[in-house]
């Protein structure tokens, strides 16, 4: 499959964002973490719009699919050090969210924060076993699921690398089309900075046969979603500051 060798130019190294003199917060490990986590949120509703406007069937929870999505691009889309900082970011991404969490919510349509977590871990070793033992170790991902993750990577590689090759295209596209763009606060400016850049990445790649609208507006919560009535992912502005006090915290 072309998509599991794909290094898309404008994603190699470190987010753009990162590349620029804007500086969140002006703490560079704390700017990667926020940049980390709004890569990997955005991903995950890209899954969900994908889903939606690909009519792909799914077996099982759609938010696992979208988190399995999510993970696949990490590894296909940046070189290995990137790749191994963004996978460490989100994964604490995920302990820092259960840590605020005194009882996960198990009625929830997603997976508890703790389970999310080793998911992430277990898929990006599965990726590449030989080279990322030492994320595994770091991440305390215990032998018995390790033993499977290459089985799981290539699951996701089957479905999701599929279907990322059906819509790339030589030429690439414009359907992924930037809608409200908040720049009111530090933490949206960084969101918007964030999101020009992905979408200008992935509409050089891929091609869809419809409209994709990506906006980052003011929500009243730290959330991002995917709409299908309007066929619309919306980060939310209050996204970044969120992750930065729990950064901070």
């Amino acid at each position: 499959m072309a998509i599991i060798a794909l290094a898309v130019s404008c994603l190699i190294g470190l987010p753009k964002a990162a590349q620029a003199e804007f500086r969140f917060g002006r703490d560079d490990d704390m700017q990667a973490y926020v940049e980390s986590n709004l890569l990997a949120v955005f991903y995950h509703e890209l899954g969900h719009a994908l889903i939606d406007i690909l009519r792909l069937p799914i077996f099982g929870q759609e938010e696992d699919a979208a988190d399995v999505l999510s993970v696949f691009l990490i590894d296909a889309f940046y070189e290995e050090e990137s790749a191994v900082q963004l996978a460490y970011d989100t994964a604490f991404g995920f302990l820092d969210w259960a840590d605020e969490e005194p009882e996960p919510a198990y009625w929830d349509v997603h997976g508890p924060d703790l389970q999310r977590y080793y998911n992430l871990v277990c898929l990006f070793y599965g990726a590449n076993p030989d080279e990322r033992a030492e994320v595994a170790q770091d991440l305390e991902l215990p032998e018995e699921r390790a033993d499977y993750c290459a089985d799981e990577y290539d699951q996701a590689a089957d479905s999701w690398g599929a279907v990322l090759d059906e819509i790339r295209h030589a030429e690439g596209g414009r359907s992924i089309l930037l809608g409200e763009l908040d720049e009111r606060s530090e933490g949206a400016e960084l969101t918007t900075l964030v999101i020009r850049d992905e979408v200008a990445a992935l509409n050089a790649e891929f091609r869809l046969p419809e409209d994709l609208r990506v906006s980052v507006a003011p929500c009243a919560e730290a959330n991002a979603f995917y709409d299908p009535q309007q066929r619309e992912i919306v980060m939310c502005s209050e996204f970044a500051d969120a992750l930065a006090q729990i950064y901070s915290d």
